[in-house]
């Protein structure tokens, strides 16, 4: 059975086209509620929010389908979608929703859900939702209706298990930090946890108001961050998108680091500590000189499809646990379930304070190779991948690169587009051997 609402993180969409429409959402709730009625008598839910407008309406109405089905709710309102998955194993719940679309605009919403591990859940449980949801619903009558109460405590309870993932030896004293939570779920959140732990703090992006998530701040606009920590002379700026799970991170020079790099200081800063780490997950976009970087110092790399859902998929099939894209998505699975955007940025300046080395100097033996993406439209429904000129041309292209550079051709998930990226030492290369590559394509 293939899946009709379920994408690669959940449900999205544009409020008021289907499936983000009350109605379905209620039938949702009731759906979801039913497949965890057949695992247990009494479930309990929570569901938390990023700070959409929209997410009033969607709340309400999965906490009547939920209700509806004879399911207990616990609403945290506005909290970071790390903070939901901590909260439902913190507090032995069945599931976790989040009402959320990630760095989307505001005028998009989704659902994204977590067991009770606060882990996301396999394509067989998806599955079986969308399989309930044709079925005809099962209202409960009164005796057997659930209710819903508010999670006073939840940001405080997030915020005590973020600073705890930060070494009790150390300590933020004396930085001073900008906050850039791209009025998302964390501007009440992630600037106490680092005033907590001794920084001096300065918020940007923090006055959310239904409509200007993501609208120019945060870690998909971090220009406003750069600006702010020269403004304010800090020493670093941390960008966070809407629901908290993904950073960018800026340094006192204005030098953005991207989650390729600040997946390799987490790697290196373990090894520093003698722990052994076998291997680290990237995606198939992540720069080729943080594989060559992490091989010489023997960490295996391994690429994943583009989404942590499939990195974190990798570091459990090989029970590994640092994994990261070059978006900000980075996961320390000794530190908790999923991603957590605050918690990175907590262990990245943990290494530069254990370490006492800036981040240029902790990033001396990576030098990011050079990337040209070209996207090719195609007619719709095209066989590009049957193109003997495209493959003859790329073998060409892969020998010629041979250990100083990578080919990846990938279709776009949402327009007719082929992408052609070449990564090589050198710009001049890189940029020739993806125009070859582009070439082919278009004849």
């Amino acid at each position: 059975m293939s899946r009709t609402y379920f994408g690669t993180d959940g449900i999205r969409g544009t409020v008021g086209q289907s499936p983000i429409t009350p109605d379905f959402m209620l039938r949702l709730g009731h759906a979801v509620g039913r497949v965890l009625k057949r695992r247990e008598e009494r479930p309990t839910v929570l569901i938390g929010k990023d700070t959409r407008i929209s997410g009033y309406m969607i709340e309400s109405s999965l906490e009547a389908g939920f209700a509806s089905a004879g399911v207990e709710v616990l609403l945290t309102g506005p909290l970071p979608t790390p903070g939901v998955a901590y909260l439902t194993r913190a507090l032995r719940l069945s599931l976790g929703v989040v009402i959320s679309a990630s760095h989307n605009p505001f005028g998009d919403n989704g659902i994204k859900f977590f067991s009770a591990r606060g882990e996301k859940l396999p394509d067989a449980w998806e599955l079986e939702v969308e399989a309930a949801l044709v079925e005809d619903p099962q209202w409960v009558d009164s005796k057997q209706l659930g209710k819903a109460k508010r999670l006073d405590d939840a940001s405080g309870r997030y915020i005590e298990f973020c600073k705890n993932t930060f070494s009790n030896d150390l300590s933020l004293k004396g930085l001073k930090i900008v906050i850039d939570a791209a009025h998302g779920a964390a501007y009440h959140v992630a600037p106490d946890v680092f005033h907590e732990l001794g920084a001096e703090v300065t918020c940007i992006g923090c006055k959310p108001d239904g409509y200007n998530i993501n609208a120019g701040f945060g870690a998909t606009s971090p220009a406003r961050l750069v600006e702010a920590v020269r403004e304010h002379q800090a020493d670093y700026g941390i960008a966070l998108d809407g629901d908290a799970d993904r950073l960018q991170l800026v340094d006192s020079r204005g030098r953005l680091y991207n989650g390729d790099e600040l997946l390799y200081v987490m790697v290196a800063d373990r090894l520093a500590q003698g722990q052994a780490i076998k291997g680290a997950v990237g995606t198939l976009m992540t720069n080729m000189a943080v594989e060559v970087a992490l091989n010489a110092r023997g960490v295996e790399f391994i690429r994943a499809k583009v989404g942590d859902r499939y990195v974190l998929e990798e570091l459990s099939a090989r029970d590994w646990l640092l994994g990261g894209e070059g978006s900000g998505h980075l996961l320390a699975l000794d530190k908790h379930t999923t991603g957590d955007g605050i918690v990175s940025a907590l262990q990245i300046l943990e290494a530069v304070a254990r370490s006492g080395k800036p981040l240029p100097q902790l990033l001396s033996e990576v030098a990011l190779f050079p990337q040209v993406l070209i996207n090719v439209r195609i007619a719709p429904g095209h066989d590009w991948k049957s193109n003997p000129n495209l493959a003859d041309e790329q073998n060409r292209v892969t020998r010629e690169l041979g250990d100083s550079g990578r080919v990846l051709i990938r279709p776009s998930g949402t327009e007719p587009l082929v992408r052609v990226m070449v990564e090589a030492r050198d710009p001049a290369t890189a940029k020739a051997c993806a125009e070859r590559l582009a070439a082919t394509l278009l004849v």
